[in-house]
């Protein structure tokens, strides 16, 4: 029997969809077509490309289901609208820009990873400090970041805090809770709780334009600080989301620690992150994310039995996990 060569052959070009659509946020493709259609031509003057290679990627963005195209005119479809439009309420455009201007370029390196078994911000970037300095070197691309982990947040957040019954907490601190997407959904789904948002100065003024007029505005508290050197605010159920999986374990034995320390006995710590099967044989998101964790954080993805171990070791009891069908699944443990 012949041998399928269709999943080869798939991922051989899986990059260049990517890239097509990286490149067409970056030059700013959807943010002009959600203004009406235009022609390659007249796009190509506007944004200052060559016609003819313009048309080719518009094309390509047809065929991934992007553009439409109708009597040479292309218009972004309700998927771009959504999500690749800047202005959206619900873009990924910034995590997209994030992934093309720093993923894409870090994964160059997989191999090098792979054989000393670090990350390549030293490689690509010349950088060694905490990799979070690079996210904020400029006032643009620390903005690409956090509109990125909105996006993202507002895609996962809703199922992550449904995924068990936090209805016998009050007070919901969320570390590195950047546009305050998880705390705004943790007020929607209970109507009780009442929330702290504490992130780095830099981040937290954003937490203010994204959370803007929302109906649970007023149980949302703002408070800046470093969680790894700065006293941590006071709540029953503490929350990390996509923290856990970005450092080496010695920090996040400390971070675990100092969290248990300051829960008072039945609290709680919800975490937000993927979660591989036990015997790592997926889910591919979470394979592959470990992979990005690899070349890009001290960090990788972990399985249920794996985070009931560090966490174990904090002193966390009754850990229990769920995949959720977002993006992020969640784990929650108590402080018996």
């Amino acid at each position: 029997m012949t041998a399928d060569p269709a999943p080869v052959l798939e991922l051989i070009e899986a990059f260049r969809g990517s890239k097509t659509m990286f490149a067409a946020v970056a030059l700013g493709v959807f943010d002009r077509l959600a203004q009406g259609p235009e022609n390659a031509a007249g796009l190509a003057q506007e944004l200052g490309l060559v016609p003819d290679a313009l048309e080719r990627l518009l094309d390509a963005c047809v065929g991934l289901g992007l553009l439409a195209k109708n009597d040479l005119c292309y218009a972004n479809t309700g998927t771009a609208d959504v999500y690749l439009v800047s202005s959206s309420p619900r873009s990924l455009a910034g995590y997209v820009l994030y992934s093309n201007s720093v993923l894409y370029r870090l994964w160059s390196h997989l191999e090098d990873s792979l054989r000393d078994g670090t990350n390549r911000w030293q490689q690509e970037f010349g950088i060694e400090a905490p990799i979070f300095s690079h996210f904020f070197r400029t006032e643009e691309a620390r903005s690409d970041f956090v509109a990125g982990m909105h996006g993202f947040g507002l895609l996962s957040s809703p199922a992550v805090v449904a995924a068990f019954d936090l209805g016998r907490f009050r007070r919901l601190v969320d570390l590195g809770g950047a546009t305050g997407h998880l705390a705004l959904a943790a007020c929607r789904e209970y109507p009780r709780l009442r929330c702290v948002v504490f992130d780095l100065p830099e981040v937290i003024s954003y937490a203010e334009q994204y959370l803007g007029q929302a109906e649970c505005r007023q149980r949302i508290e703002l408070a800046a600080g470093d969680f790894f050197a700065d006293a941590l605010p006071a709540g029953d159920l503490y929350a990390l989301g996509r923290i856990i999986h970005d450092w080496g374990e010695p920090k996040i034995r400390r971070l675990l620690q100092k969290i248990h320390h300051h829960l008072p006995p039945g609290g709680g710590l919800l975490l937000a992150e993927k979660l591989l099967k036990e015997d790592k044989t997926g889910p591919l998101s979470a394979q592959l994310q470990s992979l990005n964790m690899l070349v890009c954080t001290e960090g990788r993805e972990r399985s249920l039995a794996e985070y009931a171990a560090i966490l174990g070791e904090a002193g966390f009891q009754e850990v229990q996990g769920k995949w959720t069908g977002a993006p992020l699944d969640a784990v929650l443990a108590v402080k018996v």
